[in-house]
C-alpha cells in the first residue's frame, strides 16, 4: 500500500466534500492522509477542520474564495510552501469537489466569467495547473463531475437540462439582458461545465507524467443538497422532499466512496478521466469523448486563465 501522504480536497465544508473529507480522517492512522481543507474561510471550514483534527488527522485549513481566480492561485502557493517546508507530507492526491449552481447565468465571478463556469470548472484548472510539478507520484487527481451532461428518461421528466456545448469563451461569457434567463439556463450551465471536467480530466491526463492518475466521480443523485442554494425557495423544498426516498444517494453515502477514490488501492488503476458512479465504472455517452474540443477547451482555458493574471495550464 503507499504511504497516503496528503489529500487536498476543495469545498470541505458541507455535503459531499465535508463527508468525504471526516472519512478520510476516520481512517486508521496507517493509512490515514493529511488533511488540506480548501475553502472560503469562516466558520464551517473551521468547524470540518476541527471535527477532522478531533478524528486524528493533521489538517491544514486553506481559505479560498474559489470564484476568485487571485485567491485559487493564492493558495497554490501555500500547498507549495507547506510541502517544501515539510509541514505536511507529500502529495498525493487532489479532489476537486467544490461546485456551484448559479440561479442567474448574468452573474459574473470577480474575474468577469460565468459564475457556475468559474467555480465548477475554471477555479480547478487553475489549482491543478498550478500543483502538476507539486505532486509526488503516484499520485491522483479525482475531479467530481456528473450525469447531468446527458439527459435520460428520468431527466427529462424532471426537467434536468443537459449540455448545450459551445466555445468554452463563450461558455465563460455571462449572459446578458435586463431579464434573467431563468432555472433551465442554470441548469445548461451547470451541465455544461460538468461536461468540460469530462473533456478536461482526459486532455490532462495527456498533460501530465506517468505517475498521476485522473479521475472522474459522480456520487449519485443528491437532491436537496447545497449544490442549489441560490435557487429559489420553492425548488430547493422540494429538493430536500425528493432527498428523503429511500435509494436516493447522499452526502453521508457517497462522501466515503469519493473518499476511497482519493485513497484506495482498488481505484489505483483508475486514469485517462475514467468516470465512475459511485462505485461502478462506468462508459461515457460518445459526447462526453472529442479530442477536438478538448483541445480547444485547453487552450481556451490558458487563454482565460491568463486573462485573469494566471499561468497557463500547463505550466508550473
Amino acid at each position: 500500500m503507499t504511504e497516503p501522504g496528503t489529500v487536498l480536497v476543495t469545498g470541505p465544508t458541507r455535503n459531499l466534500g465535508r463527508h468525504a473529507a471526516l472519512a478520510m480522517a476516520a481512517r486508521p492512522r496507517d493509512r490515514r492522509p493529511d488533511l488540506l481543507l480548501v475553502g472560503r474561510a469562516g466558520r464551517d471550514l473551521t468547524t470540518v477542520a476541527d471535527e477532522a483534527r478531533a478524528l486524528g488527522a493533521h489538517v491544514r485549513e486553506i481559505g479560498c474564495d474559489l470564484s476568485r481566480l487571485a485567491d485559487v492561485r493564492a493558495a497554490a502557493t501555500t500547498v507549495r510552501d507547506l510541502l517544501a517546508s515539510g509541514a505536511v507530507r507529500p502529495l498525493r492526491a487532489l479532489v476537486a469537489n467544490a461546485g456551484s449552481m448559479s440561479s442567474d447565468t448574468r452573474q459574473a465571478s470577480p474575474d468577469g466569467y460565468e459564475l457556475t463556469f468559474a467555480v465548477n470548472y475554471l477555479a480547478h484548472a487553475q489549482l491543478i495547473g498550478d500543483l502538476l510539478g507539486s505532486f509526488t507520484a503516484p499520485a491522483r487527481v479525482v475531479l467530481v463531475g456528473s450525469n447531468t451532461y446527458h439527459a435520460n428518461f428520468w431527466r427529462r421528466l424532471l426537467g434536468v437540462a443537459e449540455a448545450e456545448w459551445a466555445d468554452p469563451l463563450d461558455l465563460a461569457r455571462p449572459a446578458t439582458g435586463d431579464k434573467a434567463p431563468g432555472m433551465t439556463a442554470s441548469g445548461v450551465a451547470y451541465s455544461n461545465a460538468k461536461l468540460a471536467i469530462l473533456y478536461y480530466a482526459h486532455e490532462l491526463q495527456r498533460h501530465t507524467g506517468a505517475g498521476i492518475t485522473v479521475s472522474v466521480f459522480e456520487p449519485g443523485w443528491m437532491p436537496g443538497t447545497a449544490l442549489g442554494r441560490g435557487t429559489p425557495a420553492v425548488a430547493q423544498a422540494i429538493g430536500r422532499a425528493l432527498g428523503r426516498i429511500p435509494g436516493v444517494s447522499t452526502p453521508q453515502r457517497s462522501g466515503p466512496l469519493l473518499a476511497a477514490m482519493a485513497l484506495d488501492d482498488k481505484w489505483a488503476h483508475l486514469r485517462d478521466g475514467a468516470f465512475v458512479v459511485k462505485t461502478k465504472p462506468t462508459e461515457v455517452r460518445p459526447v462526453a469523448h472529442d479530442r477536438a474540443r478538448e483541445r480547444r477547451l485547453w487552450e481556451a482555458t490558458a487563454e482565460l486563465l491568463e486573462n485573469a493574471g494566471a499561468a497557463r495550464p500547463s505550466e508550473r
